[in-house]
């Protein structure tokens, strides 16, 4: 007999605690508690799935509650959540305005900081973090500032930070230990430390096991050390869990490392098919990675341009600014580029693969100096930044 993973096990104690709760709403009057609960656990196994469908019924099931019920302080919290976990910055705003000082409670507080770094507002981020662990030093909020802290370049600060969090989480929250695993894995990843990277990813493994996102980290880490084959398989195998276009993506670009640009078309037509689709439906999530695809895996400039647009018109940050820029680089309009790629570099993000970007925009403007100067910081960082990585 089969012993099922942590990931099946903690799937099925989530779909009996929902059949009952489901039950028990069904047999008596509207309660907000229960449907509250409810909700929070249909959330948090969407989460767990990486299923748009179930964010879905998720978000409509939240409408209605709110609908019934009114706007309840958890209620409005939880739509505030996955309205910013789909890029919907100002639903998300208009959604923690809907209750008195809910904006202003910690978990509107951290919301806010998370907010402000998507916004490009990278003080009020960190202050608002660091307030949020000297009021509730929970370990999210640790991870939270370890992850700003990796993109700004403190490497041992963010690493104490996620040893902290570590320290922070209890023996019944084996997921959110092998989360963190992950995220130091990522840290390891991005500084082409790749046996560092593995051993993170295994003790997330022995931690958790069965969880498709660690098996999709592990298949980004082989292909980073050029076992392409290998990383195809594995990706294959999470694609038949959790069929996301970037995933998809992720195989044809491995094929066209391979030198088998054919096998890597049909995955490209499938992630762009994904894409569009969410696109059509009215998410904006997918942006960031429409941009993405079509300057690197198509190189069409006129269509990056167009997505990066897009989703720099959302959000401006590092991340969008540097994705404009890249965009512009692909249509030959280095002006526009490197205007954007400085914006992006003035954030004082560090980052290897940023800086290799900025390289080839500032070699293309005629500043050979400054594009030099940022192979070299990017070496620093990450001597292997040119291996296979994913667009996160």
């Amino acid at each position: 007999m089969k012993i099922p993973t942590d990931y099946e096990t903690e799937l099925g104690r989530m779909d009996k605690e929902i059949s009952e709760l489901e039950e028990n709403m069904s047999s008596g009057p509207i309660d907000g508690g229960t449907t509250t609960r409810l909700l929070y656990h249909m959330f948090h196994r969407a989460s767990l799935t990486g299923s748009f469908a179930e964010f879905e019924v998720t978000e409509t099931a939240i409408n209605n509650a709110i609908r019934r019920i009114g706007p309840w302080a958890d209620l409005c919290f939880l739509k505030a959540s996955l309205d910013f976990k789909f890029h919907r910055l100002p639903n998300t705003k208009q959604d923690l305005e809907m209750v008195r000082c809910l904006a202003d409670s910690p978990q509107g507080k951290v919301l806010k900081a998370d907010i402000a770094l998507q916004e490009g507002r990278y003080q009020d981020a960190r202050t608002g973090y660091e307030r949020a662990i000297e009021d509730n030093r929970t370990w999210d909020n640790l991870v939270r500032l370890a992850y700003f802290d990796t993109k700004m370049g403190d490497e041992a600060s963010a690493e104490q930070l996620y040893v902290e969090a570590e320290d922070e989480i209890t023996a019944k929250e084996m997921r959110s230990y092998a989360w963190v695993e992950l995220q130091r894995g990522l840290l390891d990843l991005s500084h082409g430390r790749y046996e560092e990277t593995r051993v993170h990813y295994n003790r997330a493994n022995e931690a958790y096991s069965g969880y498709w996102l660690i098996d999709e980290h592990v298949a980004e880490l082989l292909g980073a050390q050029g076992k392409y084959e290998d990383a195809v398989a594995l990706y294959k195998e999470v694609i038949v869990r959790v069929p996301k276009p970037e995933l998809q993506q992720a195989i044809g670009e491995l094929y066209a490392l391979m030198g088998n640009p054919d096998k890597g078309q049909s995955w490209y037509e499938k992630a762009l098919a994904g894409y569009l689709e969410s696109v059509q439906h009215g998410d904006v999530h997918y942006y960031h990675h429409l941009a993405d695809f079509y300057a690197d895996a198509r190189e069409d400039g006129k269509e990056a341009v167009k997505w990066a647009q897009k989703d720099l018109e959302l959000r401006q940050n590092f991340a969008t600014q540097a994705a404009m820029a890249w965009a512009y680089y692909r249509n030959g309009q280095f002006t526009d580029a490197l205007d954007l790629m400085n914006k992006a570099l003035s954030s004082g993000v560090r980052d290897a693969r940023l800086f290799r970007e900025a390289a080839m925009i500032h070699m293309a403007a005629g500043q050979s100096g400054e594009g030099k100067r940022f192979l070299n910081e990017a070496a620093e960082i990450n001597p292997w930044y040119e291996n296979f990585h994913v667009h996160r």
